[in-house]
């Protein structure tokens, strides 16, 4: 009797934790159902991919090179986002207009300080500025220098090495620029000039074949005021790159280690100066009376790698979908959502970062100087790579995917508005964590908030590469899926209650410690 009692509670309790569950997942479809009004609707359908690939080909052309950080062109495409800002009505929320302004420095080298010569026998060689890319970014000053021959693929010679035979010598060697190589290629490369550069040279010299012409004398490199060593790509190695094909015959012409060969080189100090570089950011300001004051941020980075010089054909990388998709994508968002005629209860900031190529620079510079109040920012929704759906792993249509998928409840939130626009929001098993850091929602979610990127496909043809054009987007897709974070977004603003770290996720554990300091718990 005993037994059977327990058996029957258990099964009536069973069929209770049933009730519940089901009766939960009713109203979370209910509430998502209810956040489809025809107001929304009417809002979402503005959504159009005719206006995704009109921003896109102007984001992404040719005119803009490759909107490298700093550069003229992308100073034009802020000008640009700040401009369809404007035209949609949101409220400017910089410090200059809908700039966040970073004043910043750059270090640069003036060029006509420049002079390399290679003597060998009774021939002398001057290389011209243009075919050359320096990485030292210090004075030098070399006069008939002997140069010491190393193959790259001599390992058996590289490990016989002794620091005498090569302090104080330039040597020289031949590797392909390691800034168009592989990853792997790099590597290797850079283990190279490490091993190299443990012998202390006075230089090492690579002979490059695969290009006509270098980047220069540079290195360009960025200056933060208020961090001085985090100053962009760095020169690890007293390195010059050499395009030349007169220098390539003489290297042929050199026997293994030491030579009578000299080289002379005179490279002036850089020297720094101002630089303004800027975040992009409007507000469409909630409607309700108190969650007005608390922001969803939706962001993107509108900078990409500029142009790589040497070699033939195609050389602007203009980050079609990496991440001129994204940017375009804050623009249509905000266009689209600033119609809505009932505004949303909290107020959402549309923001385009720069940098984020050198470092995650323009998200971190605003997470060092929010321009709204940490602890009222419930979200973070950073948009990256969402328009190409020939992904390596297959065709990627109507379908997107979360970093950290598993870390807060956001994702959830858009896994049912993606239920309800037709996009299956799902969790990426190898790459849902792996890059949950290496966008620009790591700015944010160092501070509590909880943030993550949004992306369709990981790795795709072109991938940073100059491949990467406006005409390789899926726009149908790309509507699509602005559709759904557009309601996402809807759901969230109208909410009463703002998303929620995973405590009981460890890798989500230094992020739920943040947001508990931010709001002193």
């Amino acid at each position: 009797m005993y037994t059977k009692t327990r058996f029957l509670n258990r099964i009536t309790l069973a069929c209770l934790i049933l009730i519940i569950a089901v009766s939960c997942i009713i109203a979370s479809q209910s509430d998502s159902k209810t956040a489809l009004t025809a107001d929304v609707e009417a809002a979402l359908a503005r959504i159009s991919a005719d206006s995704l690939r009109g921003h896109l080909s102007f984001i992404a052309s040719d005119l803009l090179e490759g909107r490298d950080t700093p550069s003229p062109g992308l100073d034009i495409a802020a000008e640009y986002i700040a401009a369809q800002f404007r035209r949609a009505g949101l409220e400017p929320a910089g410090d200059e207009g809908f700039f966040q302004t970073a004043n910043w420095g750059v270090s640069e080298r003036d060029a006509k300080g420049f002079d390399l010569k290679f003597k060998a026998a009774q021939e002398t060689i001057s290389i011209d500025k243009d075919r050359v890319s320096v990485s030292i970014d210090k004075a030098l000053n070399l006069s008939g220098t002997p140069l010491f021959k190393i193959a790259t693929e001599d390992a058996a010679a590289l490990d016989g090495l002794k620091p005498e035979q090569v302090e104080g010598k330039a040597v020289v060697t031949e590797m392909s620029d390691l800034r168009r190589a592989s990853s792997a290629g790099r590597r290797a490369g850079n283990q190279f000039l490490s091993k190299i550069n443990s012998f202390k040279p006075a230089l090492i010299l690579s002979i490059d074949r695969s290009g006509a012409t270098g980047s220069g004398p540079g290195p360009v490199r960025l200056i933060d005021p208020e961090n001085r060593s985090a100053r962009g790509p760095r020169a690890n190695f007293p390195l010059v790159t050499v395009h030349d094909s007169r220098a390539a015959k003489m290297y042929d012409a050199m026997k293994a280690g030491p030579s009578d060969a000299t080289v002379s080189l005179r490279l002036d100090a850089p020297a720094e100066k101002p630089i303004k570089l800027r975040n992009v950011l409007g507000v469409l300001r909630g409607s309700d009376p108190s969650l007005k004051d608390t922001y969803i941020l939706v962001t993107a980075h509108y900078d990409h790698i500029g142009k790589r010089p040497g070699g033939e054909g195609d050389q602007i990388f203009n980050g079609a979908n990496d991440d001129g998709s994204g940017t375009v994508s804050v623009i249509e968002l905000a266009t689209a959502l600033a119609t809505l005629k009932e505004r949303p209860k909290r107020s959402i900031v549309f923001m385009t970062v720069f940098g984020e190529e050198k470092g995650l620079l323009g998200s971190r510079y605003y997470g060092r100087h929010p321009v709204f109040p940490i602890e009222k920012t419930v979200a973070n929704i950073n948009l990256e790579q969402v328009g190409r759906t020939d992904s390596t792993e297959g065709p990627q249509v109507a379908n997107a995917t979360f970093t950290g998928f598993d870390y807060s409840d956001v994702p959830l939130i858009f896994k049912a508005a993606g239920e309800m626009t037709g996009v299956t929001v799902y969790k990426h098993e190898r790459n849902s964590d792996a890059f949950f850091g290496r966008s620009d929602n790591q700015a944010l979610a160092d501070q509590g908030v909880p943030a993550h990127t949004l992306c369709v496909a990981y790795d795709y043809p072109d991938y940073h590469g100059a491949g990467d054009h406006w005409d390789k987007i899926d726009y149908s897709n790309l509507e699509r899926v602005n559709r759904m974070i557009a309601l996402g977004l809807v759901m969230i603003a109208n909410n009463t209650e703002e998303p929620k770290w995973n405590e009981e996720h460890p890798r989500a554990a230094r992020y739920v410690k943040a947001w508990k300091e931010q709001r002193g718990k």
